[in-house]
């Protein structure tokens, strides 16, 4: 009598069960296929069915295989998808990284078009030195007048950067 055709119990089965939900939370198989294929190993009686409900699943070798069929060739070598696995990961994670140093460049690329700059108008500065100045030298009269044009410059900067550099 072959191996194969022994009769199997409860530990095989939950055993197997637990290697299809794990495949199931891994994104091989669909809800539907997880159920239909659970029905199965519960109704398994010997190996050979219990080995048919995994055996196009990655992983362990199954219990019993049809002489007939043969291994995938794999550039990763026979079984192994967790390298396959770890290469994938890889190649998306350098993807992401190389989207992301793309949007930055073109970020980047548009903000010098537009001549946009970051800070305040060069004017502000001056107009900040001017009221020091004129609130040292020619009292409080020149300050005011200095601040409030000193605080039109900056909403003026403020709006024409919001409306002029939108895009």
């Amino acid at each position: 009598m072959d191996r194969n055709d022994l009769r199997i119990g409860d530990a095989e089965r939950e055993q197997t069960m637990a290697a299809l939900r794990e495949h199931f939370a891994q994104g091989r198989l669909t809800h539907e296929e997880l159920d239909e294929r659970l029905d199965t190993a519960l109704a398994a009686k010997t190996a050979r069915d219990l080995a048919q409900v995994t055996a196009d699943l990655p992983g362990q070798e199954p219990a019993y295989r049809d002489p007939a069929y043969r291994e995938p060739a794999s550039p990763y070598g026979a079984g192994d998808w967790h390298a396959a696995m770890h290469a994938h990961r890889a190649q998306v994670q350098a993807m992401r990284h190389a989207q992301r140093e793309m949007h930055r460049a073109a970020w980047m690329a548009r903000r010098h078009a537009h001549g946009h700059r970051r800070g305040p108008h060069p004017i502000l500065p001056v107009l900040g030195a001017l009221m020091v100045i004129g609130l040292i030298v020619g009292g409080f009269g020149i300050f005011k007048v200095l601040f409030v044009v000193w605080l039109g410059a900056m909403v003026f900067g403020l709006v024409h950067r919001r409306f002029h550099y939108r895009g």
